[in-house]
This record gives structure tokens, C-alpha cells and sequence, in this order.
């Protein structure tokens, strides 16, 4: 018999694996790519520790549909910042069910744990994503870690696994997890603080402005990812990187409404938004060079796309800030 496991990398989903493998079923881990769940490519890390659970790894990548169908429009709202986790839950099992057939799996399951995150994992959430996922009829989503606190599901009922067997893990506690993986030698996996950017206030806060002046798509969730981020006066956005590792993630984003600045000093690469005014790009060349190394009162080349102007820095860092999206 084989399930489908929702895999995130973490903790908990590894061992809800691992519970169901030692029970002699055989898991699929599937992780659903939204694109918010890191800042790099992690799919090879999730695919040794699916398999260090016990478990063959599938990535089916849904940013698109995510976009147009959850981010924007959530039944169940948000959390603090631009998180809908109930939507987002729902939304995964129910493309995890649709994958059932194809996988041959005949249930799901899930690392969540009951109290555990106060929008998303309550007693009463659990059942909103149950509804959203179509899951209230045949209840084939099983929470090994808190089965115990749960009403029966059907792979317990039916005695596909034993529940006597799960665990009934409640609260924000991760001691009984830390001890479980010490008890299988793991030390690879994502630590409690990792996990998704729509739960970042930053990450929140660029996307509100975002949505303000454009529209929000695939090709824009990695580049809301890095660099400092300015709205310019006339509404065209500038991102300026911060440090090399920002620089060179940057440089990998291919993203057809936005245009690169080429200093004609050492500097950060910065993007700006393509249909940016001619005072816009002015001032986005005095900010980019405001955070190269150039000096105030002298006059540079920067290459905007296939255009060059002539700009100054500004005296200051402080000058330029009071364009942030994110003010200090």
C-alpha cells in the first residue's frame, strides 16, 4: 500500500514519513513548488531528505495556478502578513488527491501537528482545509504526529495502519521531534524557523506595494526575493542588490519587464521596471550609484537597458532611503 505524503523538507514531514514506513507502507513524497518557500533551489536537498525518510520524491511546480487561484483570493484570509495557510493546505491535498490514481496511493498524509501554528493548524482549521480539499466525505488525510487528538480517518478505520502506533504531539514543543530524529540519526533537516516568505513581514510588505503599481506574477516571486526594493516617484520600481550573493542571484532572474543598470563603476546590479519615466531612470542611476563606489559631485555613465545617462550620486545613503519600499 503506498500514501502521499505533503513534503515541505521539514521536520515534522520527514516524520510523518518515517511513521508511516514503519508501518510497511510505502510514501510518495510529494512537495507542491509555489515559490515561496525559499530564496534557491533546494530541490535536491528535499529529494536526499525524503529519501533519508524513507520515502521516492515527486515535485510538481503550480506557481502559476497558485497565483491566479489562491495568493490573491482566499476563502479562509490571511495570517499576520500575506500568508493564507488555510487555503494554501487545502489547496496542496487537493492536488495531492488528484495525484492519487496516477501514484497508485490509496490515502495522504501530513507532518502537520494540532496547536502547533495558531492560523493553520487549530482543531477547527484542520477541518476548513479538510472542506477545501474535499476531504470530508471519504476523510483520507491522516496526521500521524497528532492522530490520537483526531477523530479516526479511513486508512485507521480500515486498518491500513495502526493507530495505536501514531502519536498524539499537540502545541508549539518540538522536544518530542528533536528526540525522535536523535533516536534515527537525522540531523538534515530545515529548522523550525525556516518555511514560507509569505509569513515574512518584508516579503509581505513588497508584495502589497507590488500589486499597488503592477501586476503580480511567476517571474516576480524571485525578485521580490533579494535586494533592496525603492519605489521611484513617478512609480517605476528599482531593486539594487545588497551584497555579492544578491548580485548574482539578480543576475539569474529573467524577467522581461525589467531592465538591468551597468555602472561604469564597481557596483551593485540593479533592475529597473522598463517603462520608468525619464526622471525615474535618472534617479534610479543616482541611486545605484549612490551604493557603488563613486563620489559625490562627480559625474558617471550608467547603461539602462540600451540607453546611457549621465548622473551624480547623492551625498548620502540617507537620500536615497527616503525612496524605500521598506523604510529603516
Amino acid at each position: 500500500m503506498r500514501a502521499i505524503s505533503l513534503f515541505s523538507g521539514g521536520l515534522d514531514s520527514m516524520l510523518a514519513i518515517r511513521l508511516m514506513r514503519d508501518q510497511g507502507i510505502e510514501v510518495t513524497a510529494l512537495h507542491i513548488y509555489i515559490g515561496f518557500g525559499s530564496r534557491g533551489d533546494v530541490s535536491e536537498q528535499l529529494r536526499r531528505r525524503a529519501e533519508l525518510a524513507g520515502a521516492d520524491f515527486r515535485l510538481v511546480d503550480v506557481r502559476e495556478e497558485y497565483i491566479r487561484e489562491i495568493l490573491f483570493d482566499p476563502v479562509y484570509g490571511y495570517g499576520k502578513n500575506f500568508n493564507p495557510c488555510i487555503d494554501c493546505h487545502g489547496y496542496m491535498f487537493k492536488i495531492a488527491r488528484a495525484m492519487m490514481p496516477e501514484l497508485g496511493a490509496s490515502f495522504l498524509v501530513t507532518g502537520e501537528v494540532v496547536g502547533q501554528r495558531p492560523m493553520s493548524q487549530r482543531p477547527d482549521a484542520l477541518k476548513q482545509v479538510q472542506k477545501l480539499a474535499g476531504d470530508n466525505k471519504d476523510r483520507l488525510i491522516l496526521r500521524p504526529l497528532s492522530a490520537k487528538l483526531l477523530e479516526p480517518t479511513k486508512p485507521e478505520i480500515e486498518g491500513w495502519v495502526d493507530r495505536d502506533r501514531l502519536l498524539d504531539i499537540n502545541g508549539r514543543s518540538r522536544e518530542r521531534q528533536l528526540a525522535m530524529a536523535a533516536e534515527y540519526g537525522w540531523e538534515d533537516y530545515e529548522s523550525p524557523g525556516g518555511g514560507c516568505l509569505l509569513t515574512e513581514p518584508s516579503y509581505a510588505a513588497k508584495i502589497r506595494d507590488f500589486i499597488a503599481h503592477e501586476t503580480f506574477g511567476v517571474e516576480d516571486i524571485d525578485l521580490l526575493k533579494y535586494g533592496r526594493h525603492f519605489r521611484l516617484p513617478d512609480g517605476a520600481k528599482l531593486v539594487v542588490g545588497r551584497h555579492r550573493e544578491d548580485n548574482e542571484a539578480l543576475l539569474k532572474i529573467v524577467n522581461p519587464d525589467y531592465l538591468p543598470l551597468r555602472l561604469s563603476v564597481t557596483g551593485p546590479y540593479s533592475l529597473l521596471h522598463r517603462e520608468a519615466t525619464e526622471a525615474d531612470r535618472l534617479l534610479a542611476a543616482r541611486i545605484a550609484l549612490t551604493y557603488g563606489k563613486s563620489l559625490p559631485g562627480q559625474s558617471y555613465e550608467v547603461h539602462i537597458g540600451d540607453e546611457t545617462v549621465e548622473a551624480e550620486p547623492f551625498e548620502s545613503k540617507t537620500e536615497a532611503q527616503k525612496y524605500f519600499v521598506l523604510k529603516p
